[in-house]
């Protein structure tokens, strides 16, 4: 197979100059009275669904006004409130191979280490399968390192057949999402027309000589292919696509507005945005020192973050992974993340193997939320958050930009509200402790008691009576 020949047209959406430009005219009037003002007026205005300009993510990002803080805290809540609700998706990622041919500075897999590598059977992709139905997921995100030899596309395509062939009492997954490294537009044509959800891809960092320096060897060294991807992805049909940061490699109020302007990007070029936008930080890993890394980001200032992103693109689908620690990420959901991962390995068969020698050794990082996907949900239900398996969206074509319209005027909830009541019905009745059954029983009748109209009500109520009766995978 010939490699195709890498991209080098200029990135001209992430303009350096400009960035800085911005950044250094927060921190010049940071203490203006008159920009608080300003900044109170533009957090009022994204609490409405309007988003934010460049100008004040960056005064909100480095403002130290307690009552700027605490007016964009609650902004963020009401709008994640006003669009998703109490929901919280929920998935688990699935990593099928750790061959990896590039040299990223900051990752386990990276092929410079002595790493114990592997790549799944499908066998044994549907033996992890299993095991993640039996914990009740109905959603994964197919995870692989760049390795052409041992990981090729038609590896990944037969993986996603087999993911969703394979079927565990109750248990099926119903939307496989795909993180996976920058390819061609034919080559997303053909996970396309695989079924995956969102294409998911990180930009790791945007500044390109810092994404130079920690990709120094491989494909993926090339800064302009790797961030014109989601480009060549919706180009070849995929219309949800992910991006993301990983915070701690430079220094993140650039890396804040720089992802603000791909995003602004995806929706000018193609009239949608980003369908998620993931916020991992850096975290330990093989071969990896924290002690390496100058920028990395304080608990402080990556709440700010999320609570920035939801402001400024408030459709999108804010994803926290379990490099968080348990109490930080209930805090953070408090300003606007809408999905999480749980009971997550991130070892190339590590749900088989999960406390293993061999487990451990095929860990692309450290996670800090080890709760098992029961106890996350026990954990939402008892906060009052409404834990969804829903991929419904995916299944009706609300993709793109038919999700957009639904997710900015809100009405997204008219259908997604539902879907997850019956989507928790499903989980309590087939995987839930007796504790989370009953606190998640409180809850669904609750949530039924705020439905207004009564027609509404009275099908919604129909359907999750058939799920107690034995149907499954009903939704609106």
């Amino acid at each position: 197979m010939t490699r195709p020949v890498r991209q080098q047209e200029p990135v001209d959406f992430i303009a350096d100059n400009a960035i800085w430009s911005v950044i250094e005219g927060a921190e010049a009037k940071k203490q203006d009275p008159g920009l608080t003002k300003d900044l109170l007026a533009a957090v009022d205005a994204a609490a409405e669904g309007r988003g934010l300009p460049d100008w004040a993510a960056a005064g909100l990002l480095v403002s130290e006004d307690p009552e700027l803080e605490r007016a964009m805290f609650a902004a963020a809540s009401a709008v994640k409130q006003r669009i998703y609700g109490n929901r919280v998706v929920l998935f688990a990622p699935l990593y099928i191979s750790n061959f990896c041919v590039n040299s990223c500075t900051y990752c386990g897999y990276r092929c410079s280490n002595n790493t114990a590598r592997r790549r799944l059977s499908q066998e044994e992709i549907a033996s992890e399968v299993r095991i993640l139905e039996e914990m009740g997921h109905k959603r994964l995100a197919l995870e692989a390192g760049e390795d052409q030899q041992n990981c090729p596309l038609e590896y990944v395509l037969d993986s996603i057949h087999t993911i969703y062939n394979t079927v565990k009492d109750n248990g099926m997954i119903r939307r496989v999402n795909v993180n996976i490294a920058a390819t061609t537009v034919e080559d997303y044509r053909r996970l396309k027309d695989a079924g995956i959800g969102t294409y998911i891809l990180f930009q790791e960092t945007y500044h390109k000589d810092t994404y130079a320096r920690v990709h120094p060897k491989g494909p993926k060294h090339s800064y302009e292919w790797h961030t014109w991807a989601m480009d060549r992805a919706m180009q070849g049909g995929i219309d949800d696509v992910g991006i993301g940061v990983l915070f701690g490699l430079y220094d993140h109020r650039y890396e804040l507005l720089a992802m603000l302007r791909h995003a602004q990007h995806l929706m000018d070029t193609f009239g949608v945005g980003p369908h998620t936008i993931s916020v991992p930080r850096l975290r330990p890993a093989a071969g990896v020192s924290l002690a390496n890394y100058p920028y990395l980001v304080p608990d402080a200032a990556f709440k700010k973050i999320v609570a920035i992103l939801r402001l400024a693109v408030p459709y999108t689908g804010l994803i926290l992974s379990t490099r968080e620690k348990q109490d930080f990420r209930r805090e953070l959901l408090g300003v606007g993340i809408s999905q999480m991962s749980a009971g997550s390995c991130t070892g190339v068969g590590g749900y088989q193997s999960e406390n293993s020698a061999q487990g451990q050794a095929t860990a692309q990082f450290a996670v800090d939320d080890h709760r098992s996907l029961d106890e996350v949900v026990g954990g939402l239900l008892k906060d009052q958050y409404l834990p969804s398996f829903c991929t419904a969206c995916y299944r009706q074509g609300r993709t793109g930009d038919r999700f957009m319209r639904l997710a900015k005027t809100g009405q997204i909830q008219n259908v997604c509200q539902p879907n997850a009541l019956m989507t928790l019905q499903e989980y309590l009745l087939d995987y839930a402790s007796p504790a989370t059954r009953a606190v998640g029983d409180k809850l669904i009748k609750a949530e039924l008691t705020e439905v207004q109209e009564p027609g509404a009500a009275r099908r919604l109520q129909e359907s999750l009576d058939l799920i107690s009766q034995g149907k499954r995978d009903l939704y609106y």
